[in-house]
């Protein structure tokens, strides 16, 4: 309800601790949405070139996650790029217009994506997709986990935001990420993790530098560096075996 637009019953209603429960199925949610872009690839790939056929897969992606990832990731270019203070920073993520740092990271991720997608073999790509739409929601869950909270919610454009829950909460999480990865090469897994692990504490140490926690932009931008931080492993370790 809060991570897709896939329509979900009225009577399901919202409360801020379902919101917090539902952070364990946050990587299952990026299952989903990778399953939706294999199958619209796969559809796609019939009719039309590898490149475009990724592209309808990217841009159906967009539209199941409402640019909910895309929109944070541009949020945060503008805000720990232009800004020069936490407040500063958090002043430019809550504004709803797109700057240049905004706009230059954006079309760089999209550009990013479509090419290193591009490079796999294509009957590799739909299951790639879904390995890395899953283990990329991980690292946002574990940010979660070590790192606290720093935005305003009654100011937020991406209210209400998962906050800190139970340690069965993170294993769950972590149980549905790691699921897809019993799907390829065992040898290829270790790297995955190790590239995964260094963003992960990379990011942090550069936003407890900056404004000394998270906000729900700062998680979006996290998922998406580490989808794409994915796609270089996989290639890099795939041509090196």
């Amino acid at each position: 309800m809060f991570y897709t637009r896939i329509p979900v019953p009225k009577s399901t209603g919202f409360s801020p601790e379902n919101l917090n429960k539902a952070t364990k199925y946050f990587p299952l949610v990026g299952i989903i949405v990778g399953g939706v872009g294999a199958m619209s690839f796969l559809a796609a790939y019939q009719l039309f070139s590898v490149y475009i056929a990724i592209l309808i897969s990217i841009v159906t992606m967009i539209l199941l996650t409402g640019a909910f990832h895309e929109d944070a990731f541009a949020d945060f270019c503008d805000g720990y790029g232009g800004g020069y203070s936490k407040e500063k920073i958090l002043a430019i993520m809550k504004d709803s217009l797109i700057g240049t740092y905004g706009t230059v990271g954006l079309i760089l991720l999209l550009l990013a994506k479509l090419l290193l997608i591009a490079e796999f073999n294509p009957s590799q790509i739909p299951l790639i997709l879904i390995i890395a739409h899953a283990l990329s929601r991980v690292n946002p869950v574990i940010l979660i986990f070590t790192s606290k909270y720093i935005g305003d919610e009654n100011t937020s454009k991406s209210k209400p935001i998962g906050q800190k829950s139970s340690t069965t909460t993170l294993i769950i999480a972590l149980l549905f990420g790691m699921l897809p990865l019993v799907l390829i090469s065992p040898l290829i897994i270790p790297f995955l993790i190790f590239v995964q692990a260094i963003i992960f504490i990379y990011f942090r140490h550069f936003i407890q530098k900056q404004t000394g926690g998270y906000t729900g932009d700062v998680l979006g931008a996290l998922q998406q560096l580490s989808e794409v931080g994915f796609y270089l492993t996989y290639l890099i370790v795939s041509q090196l075996r």
